[in-house]
């Protein structure tokens, strides 16, 4: 069973790609750090947002599985972005990233825009809690 439920009320606009509110019972919580797009080496990978958006995720998937955790277990996740309308211009990209990796079990989400990310490179990080069985 999963410990997650995903709440949309119909009096709010329909979510897209995203949870309005995800409630929790029982299992342990995984703090996810910060993921951006750092190869295994530890260099920022790809040109393009919709590039280091899926190293990013893809490396928030990894921390993610080695909890014990898959992508369903996703409560919550926090986008920065260095770019509010590159990233909300490639928004249908980036869904397609995201069900392809993660499938589509949406956590509740926010994107905040940045200035800068550790890595000046870096134009998108994502951070996480998930709630594992």
């Amino acid at each position: 069973m999963n410990p997650l439920t995903r709440i949309n009320p119909t009096e709010l606009a329909p979510p897209t790609g995203f949870s309005h509110a995800v409630t929790a019972t029982g299992g342990r919580l995984a703090f996810l750090a910060g993921q951006t797009a750092l190869d295994g080496e530890g260099k920022i990978v790809g040109a393009t947002l919709p590039e280091q958006f899926e190293t990013a995720l893809g490396n928030l998937l990894t921390a993610l599985r080695a909890a014990g955790g898959a992508p369903s277990s996703l409560a919550r996740i926090t986008v920065y972005a260095t770019d509010i309308a590159d990233y909300r211009a490639h928004a249908p990209a980036l869904g397609e990233i995201w069900r392809r990796l993660a499938g589509r079990e949406y956590p509740a989400m926010a994107v905040i825009g940045a200035t800068r990310l550790w890595d000046e490179q870096a134009m998108v990080e994502l951070d996480g809690i998930a709630v594992l069985d």
